[in-house]
């Protein structure tokens, strides 16, 4: 029931008010049924040549689905699209992880989140 609340919320009024923000970190997949292109707000930080986040509902997030079948992604950083490699990292502490990511997105993470995920991104 948490999962089905918190995703239409996110689907319907947050992330397309999220995603117009200039600043605001995107993930683009390509959808594993259309072949398009997906676009999610996500919350994360770039270490190196790497960028690191945390998936709220792991394998049930669209976005890691589409990962899964296609790992190939762009990141819009601070304005600036980067092409990269996705990894699901499930041996990763998630939750020692959020501490090292952004304050408020990983409050909303740990909040809303059931079964966390971490992914690292390595970036082209």
């Amino acid at each position: 029931m948490q999962h089905r609340v918190v995703t239409t919320v996110q689907r319907y009024i947050g992330n397309p008010i999220l995603g117009r923000l200039p600043v605001q970190t995107l993930l683009e997949t390509t959808g594993r049924k259309s072949g398009q292109p997906r676009i999610t707000p996500i919350g994360g930080r770039r270490s190196g040549n790497s960028f690191w986040l945390v998936s709220e509902f792991g394998e049930k997030s669209q976005y890691i689905r589409n990962i899964q079948v296609d790992n190939r992604v762009r990141l819009r950083i601070r304005g600036r699209w980067y092409s990269g490699t996705a990894h699901l990292v499930p041996g990763d502490d998630a939750r020692a992880r959020l501490r090292e990511l952004p304050r408020a997105n990983s409050a909303v993470v740990r909040a809303f989140g059931t079964d966390l995920l971490s992914v690292r991104i390595d970036l082209d």
